[in-house]
């Protein structure tokens, strides 16, 4: 059986991994006032960054338009018998749903939606596992249940200079980000039931990456072979700031860099810091 893999623009894999694996991508979009644009094809991270700075608004966010879904899946349904496709969480979009309702509107595929419940590079590593496994000729059922056994450990934990982001789009309960903004709280926030929450509340930003790098910490004291990903919103020295210290901590911890691209940093904002780690 020949198996395709995909996923969404929102797990930030880079040109050169996504060539490298032979992952398949579908992009998001984001919209501003003046245009809509399907991130990492129309504009890049730093493009939008920059483009924000220009505007009075907050750009909006939409998941894929269902027809290029559908044509993305035509297509691949010429070389392939069955995809796995990796989605953000379902609970903060719709990427997902749509994947699995697309399953019954093309012929010659067998879709395979997989919900990361997490997104960025948490859901590329689901990704690039997938790839590794289809290369190694394992079976969709294979691929699946390795998937599950990660999420038994992926997490991941973000920190956002300014709440009021994930407030007006929906994604935080507003009554947190207000009292977040009037104590000048840094909270700690992950994946909780797939939506994004809180965990502890931290009143600078120096602690709050304490923090998350002694969770990592914890769960890295046993010795046992990890991979950790540094996420930035447009701060790449800040990040390998931190890669380097985690890596010189822990020599059991793969650690790498990644970057919250459009869609997520109109929910998250710049300056926004995140750590994902799992065991390998």
């Amino acid at each position: 059986m020949n198996i395709a893999v995909m996923t969404d623009s929102t797990a930030y894999l880079t040109p050169e991994q996504r060539e490298a694996f032979d992952i398949h991508m579908i992009p998001l979009q984001v919209v501003f006032d003046d245009a809509t644009y399907e991130e990492e094809v129309d504009i890049t991270a730093s493009e939008f960054y920059e483009k924000v700075k220009q505007q009075k608004t907050l750009p909006k966010t939409s998941q894929p338009v269902v027809g290029k879904v559908i044509e993305k899946l035509e297509e691949l349904s010429q070389s392939y018998d069955a995809v796995i496709s990796v989605h953000l969480s379902s609970g903060i979009s719709g990427t997902y749903q749509s994947m699995v309702a697309a399953d019954d509107m093309v012929e010659g595929i067998d879709v395979h939606a997989y919900d990361s419940e997490l997104s960025c590079m948490a859901q590329g590593y689901y990704a690039l596992e997938a790839a590794r496994m289809v290369k190694q000729g394992a079976s969709v059922e294979e691929i699946l249940k390795r998937l599950d056994e990660m999420k038994e450990t992926m997490i991941a934990y973000f920190i956002v200079d300014d709440l009021s982001n994930l407030q007006r789009g929906g994604r935080l309960n507003g009554a947190q980000a207000i009292i977040g903004s009037l104590l000048q709280v840094k909270p700690v926030l992950h994946f909780e039931d797939k939506r994004i929450v809180p965990f502890e509340k931290i009143r600078t930003k120096k602690k709050a990456i304490s923090r998350i790098k002694a969770l990592l910490a914890e769960q890295a004291a046993d010795g046992a072979k990890m991979k950790a990903c540094l996420l930035h919103g447009n701060r790449p020295e800040e990040a390998e700031i931190l890669r380097q210290e985690l890596a010189a901590e822990h020599p059991n911890v793969e650690v790498e860099v990644s970057y919250f691209g459009p869609v997520i940093a109109t929910h998250l904002g710049e300056g926004a810091i995140g750590l994902v780690w799992y065991k390998v």
